[in-house]
């Protein structure tokens, strides 16, 4: 009876009808999808507990995915409508069919970004050390959400026209001088991204130093067209891909990864304080446990080597040139090796010595290479600061000076002493 009525209305009222009630059929759907599918869904991961379901079931990727039947309800009823002309009829299901294409896309890039979140959410759980093992996937994932957007676009257009994809493309395929020049950068970064990724040359995490750019600290993002890192002083600085493969800069992962900072640092000895050391030396220095052992180990050599040559040489053999003897830096030098290798910050596996470097005008260089057993900067400089200051203070255990400028103090010194001497000799007169 009701459809009896139906049909005795107006063409134009019976095809409004059936709009209407299609519209209707639609919202009820995307009611039970919001209702009834995206809790199940939700449920569904809670359970599962993975990344995986993390990414495909996203909160927001299933929210669009839930409008996606709807307009399939609309796209295959708008057929059954009743008085509608062809036309109107392919106009509205290019149009439904647009928007469930532009529906998918959205829910593919909102799995996209849940991606991403998992990565972040998984490097700040674990910590420095898993962020500096973690390749950042930013770059790969905007440039998959740009393919897709292009992918969309050309497929929507093409629905709305009616017209077949490869048409869309033909024509951009003439474009492709001027979407080279409009994509110019995204290209240059994306390639630089990929060589940077492959050779394993940037990682989240690192600390890089670039001066030309102003960039000294640790990479907190690396996108499809920029880099960021966070200085020191906590100011960002942003460095476009591309220059990362066209200019150099410091990577400091391997120092990071070894496990130990290099100290390389000098003392400056006075040339003038530099001497043998007689025999109430050696045994002044003997109480000093850390050089007994080395002191008792050398006097046997030398007093070896000393007999020979008064055997060889006779009587010349005990002309002090002809003898060998300990000298005070040797012996400073030996006793800052020891002091080392019996220190727990200092790394024991790695590089660690004590040399005399050329003279100077500014006197003989004594430099200690070594490496810390931390990497962290207070520990580091902590560590350097206690060496040195142990050393500068040891120094006149040896007899050695340190070299410095002459000061104004050291003037008003020396000219006190030569005032001194001329008074005396004045009243000796």
């Amino acid at each position: 009876m009701n459809l009896s009525y139906f049909t005795k209305l107006e063409p134009w009222l019976q095809a409004f009808a059936g709009l209407a009630a299609l519209l209707a059929l639609a919202v009820v759907v995307r009611f039970l999808m919001v209702l009834v599918f995206m809790p199940v869904l939700r449920r569904i991961r809670n359970r599962a507990n993975s990344k995986l379901t993390d990414v495909v079931l996203a909160d927001a990727a299933i929210r669009r995915m839930a409008q996606v039947l709807p307009l399939m309800v609309m796209l295959i009823g708008i057929e059954e409508v009743p008085y509608l002309t062809a036309k109107v009829v392919t106009v509205m299901g290019n149009i439904a069919m647009a928007f469930v294409v532009i529906q998918i896309v959205r829910s593919l890039l909102a799995m996209l970004d849940a991606l991403l979140v998992a990565q972040h959410q998984s490097v700040a759980g674990d910590g420095q050390t898993v962020a500096m093992k973690v390749r950042s996937i930013k770059s790969y994932v905007q440039l998959g959400k740009l393919i897709l957007m292009v992918a969309a676009a050309i497929i929507a257009a093409a629905t709305l026209f009616n017209r077949s994809p490869l048409i869309v493309l033909s024509g951009l395929g003439a474009m492709s001088a001027v979407l080279m020049l409009v994509f110019k950068d995204t290209i240059l970064s994306f390639t630089a991204g990929v060589l940077l990724s492959s050779n394993d040359m940037l990682r989240l995490g690192d600390w890089i130093e670039m001066p030309q750019v102003g960039a000294d600290g640790d990479v907190v993002d690396i996108a499809l067209h920029t880099v960021k890192v966070q200085n020191w002083d906590k100011t960002i600085t942003t460095i476009p891909t591309w220059r990362l493969m066209s200019e150099s800069y410091r990577n400091w992962r391997g120092m990071s990864e070894s496990g130990g900072r290099r100290i390389k640092r000098t003392l400056r000895l006075d040339a003038s304080s530099v001497r043998f050391l007689e025999d109430a030396d050696i045994a002044y220095l003997s109480n000093i446990a850390l050089l007994r052992p080395y002191l008792q180990g050398k006097r046997a050599v030398l007093t070896e080597l000393n007999s020979q040559a008064r055997v060889e040489l006779g009587e010349k053999g005990a002309f002090p040139a002809n003898q060998r003897r300990l000298t005070n830096i040797g012996t400073f030098r030996a006793y800052v090796e020891v002091y080392l290798r019996g220190s727990p910050r200092i790394h024991q596996g790695m590089t660690l010595m004590v040399r005399a470097l050329e003279p100077t005008p500014e006197g003989v260089p004594i430099e200690v290479y070594c490496f810390t057993a931390s990497t962290a900067w207070a520990v580091y400089e902590s560590t350097q600061g206690d060496i040195f200051d142990h050393l500068l203070s040891i120094l006149p255990e040896f007899g050695l000076r340190l070299y410095q400028s002459p000061t104004g103090n050291d003037l008003r010194i020396g000219m006190a002493a030569q005032r001194a001497e001329s008074t005396q000799a004045l009243r000796k007169a």
